[in-house]
């Protein structure tokens, strides 16, 4: 046993050596991966659908280079409005870069809009930012209303799916939003994203527990860009919910992003809810349009007791339906007062007229 004592003490001594450089080259390959997180972290995650103790890095926040890209104004130009005539006042990043907001970019190209059919910018500037921006929610942009859903991304965020990458999907998901005006990136991407998935389900190709999982993700951020927004209190008011029996709520819920970026002052009642109990809240409301998801095509008998109950709202309110359920009921609108909005040019054109009505009133 002696002479094996030092011949085991020496393989001890090694044996510690080794782990102990092994720990060392573990360590370090964690502080890298914690690096390389942190790098892409910082350059392309959104906070829209994260918890996060500042408020102010809830929305898109964009570089100037960006914006630039955005509204097709140089780099020159805005920085010469933003110094000049103060429309608008960037915050500044921890390495002190401006970001401008989704707001932001939003009013950049309603004012290069303006410009192009014949305004100043130094006219312009006098109305004020607010004043123009009340002006560019009331206004319908076409270009927005055309947006064509991002095919390819959409594609690789669905090969993600199976098997289910969860990190790789919301980091793909997360980068792409972050970069563009989260508008834009609902139409684009959310709800093409939605439709993709739902579709996919309806073929028997994803697992509906992965649509649930697409849905919730999709939902929290919604709710999180919605929580940031403006109450609008001077707004139109404009109720929004899914009738009983209709439990898909993504649209609803985009339309209320919509609705209340645009300055409204909405109130979004979820799923389910039984025209009844609509009722009754609009007597206290007294809502300016009620806006209303449809999304599944229902039996005749189920069909005939929706529209006896639409016909009475709509003999009081302002009643508009869309969605896939709604387009299926076209021809038994046509004598009535309910609206169909069937695609969602004809959702800006009526919240356009909707809130150049308010702000006639308050003039």
């Amino acid at each position: 046993m002696l002479v094996f004592l030092p011949v085991m003490t020496s393989f001890m001594m090694i044996s510690i050596v080794l782990m102990s450089n092994k720990c060392h080259m573990y360590v370090q390959c964690i502080a890298y991966n914690v690096l390389c997180f942190k790098r892409y972290n910082s350059k392309y995650l959104t906070n829209i659908g994260q918890s996060s103790n500042n408020s102010d890095n809830d929305m898109n926040k964009h570089r100037i280079h960006r914006v630039a890209k955005l509204t097709g104004l140089s780099k020159d130009v805005i920085r010469v409005w933003e110094r000049r005539y103060s429309l608008v006042k960037p915050s500044r990043s921890a390495n002190h870069y401006r970001e401008y907001s989704d707001e932001d970019v939003s009013l950049f190209r309603f004012l290069k809009e303006e410009l192009d059919h014949g305004q100043t910018i130094g006219g312009l500037a006098m109305e004020g930012r607010d004043s123009l921006l009340q002006r560019m929610r009331a206004s319908s942009i076409p270009k927005q209303q055309e947006l064509a859903p991002h095919s390819s991304l959409l594609d690789e965020l669905v090969s993600r799916l199976d098997p289910l990458d969860k990190g790789r999907f919301e980091l793909q998901l997360n980068a792409a939003i972050a970069v563009i005006p989260f508008e834009e990136a609902v139409q684009r991407i959310l709800l093409p994203l939605q439709r993709r998935i739902g579709e996919l389900w309806h073929e028997g190709r994803v697992n509906i527990a992965v649509e649930h999982y697409v849905t919730k993700i999709i939902q929290q951020k919604l709710f999180s860009v919605i929580n940031q927004l403006p109450a609008n209190e001077f707004g139109p008011r404009v109720l929004i919910a899914c009738p009983e029996g209709e439990h898909h709520e993504i649209g609803a819920q985009a339309v209320t992003y919509l609705a209340a970026s645009r300055g409204c002052h909405v109130y979004y009642l979820g799923p389910n809810l039984p025209l009844t109990d609509l009722e009754a809240l609009c007597e206290r409301v007294h809502p300016d349009l009620i806006l209303l998801s449809l999304t599944e095509t229902k039996s005749d008998n189920e069909t005939g007791h929706l529209l006896q109950g639409l016909r009475a709202l709509s003999q009081r309110w302002h009643v508009a339906v869309g969605g896939k359920g709604a387009c299926a009921m076209e021809h038994l609108l046509a004598n009535t007062k309910i609206e169909l909005l069937d695609d969602l040019g004809a959702l800006h054109n009526r919240l356009a007229n909707l809130l150049s009505a308010n702000q006639r009133a308050f003039h």
